[in-house]
């Protein structure tokens, strides 16, 4: 059954409340809802001692609000006075809907849950992505010396997976003509297993057609 209360902003309407906040601690059941922020929202200012009800749960209200909206407030203050009448006309069904949707301390629901530990555990993997990086200094060795290096180098650098970085490189003398490609990448350390990288996609089709092999040279932690 709704509960109507009128004229907040006079003595009487707020000795009607008064009176019906008595052995009350919210205005609906015991938990604060979006009947108290309505009723909160009429009521202009704390009114003291002189309706103590009214006081307390004002400012029981007021201290659930601030702890919702934490930024710092300057304090704002409200002018002219509005027609009841034009007021009531102004409002519209569709105002009614959107304050029936809002909801500031409603129960959380399931999925809310589920966002929230899905949120707090998208925050966790996110810090521990970023927990450690490495340096690797790697050698490409191609088939032959026939092998186009240029071509082994974009078939190298071609590789991309989040976590890898591919940094400089430099083509070094073998013997007999041949030469190998030593490059230098990045990685995150939870993100790119070296080993992987080397196995399941620099010596696999199509680039192993230029890399015959990797060795890893030098690997250091940052």
């Amino acid at each position: 059954m709704a509960i109507t209360f009128s004229d907040l902003h006079t003595e009487s309407g707020l000795k009607s409340l008064n009176d019906f906040l008595t052995g009350k601690s919210y205005i609906s059941g015991d938990k604060l809802t979006k009947d108290d922020i309505k009723v909160y929202a009429a009521v202009l200012k704390n009114p003291g001692d002189s309706f103590p009800n009214v006081s307390q749960w004002y400012n029981c209200v007021s201290s659930h609000l601030a702890s919702s909206f934490p930024g710092k407030a300057v304090g704002v203050s409200l002018g002219g006075k509005a027609d009841p009448a034009q007021s009531a006309e102004a409002k519209s069904p569709a105002a009614d809907d959107d304050d029936d949707d809002l909801d500031l301390f409603g129960d959380e629901t399931e999925e809310d849950k589920k966002a929230a530990e899905e949120r707090e555990a998208a925050k966790k993997s996110a810090k521990k992505k970023e927990s450690g990086k490495s340096s690797v200094l790697m050698d490409v060795k191609p088939w032959d010396d026939e092998t186009d290096m240029k071509k082994l180098e974009e078939a190298v650098r071609s590789v991309e997976m989040p976590g890898l970085l591919w940094g400089a490189s430099k083509l070094v003398a073998v013997g007999y003509g041949i030469k190998k490609l030593q490059i230098m990448l990045t990685i995150v350390d939870d993100l790119v297993s070296v080993d992987t990288l080397i196995e399941e996609h620099l010596t696999v089709e199509p680039r192993n057609e230029y890399i015959q092999s990797c060795d890893i040279v030098a690997f250091n932690k940052i």
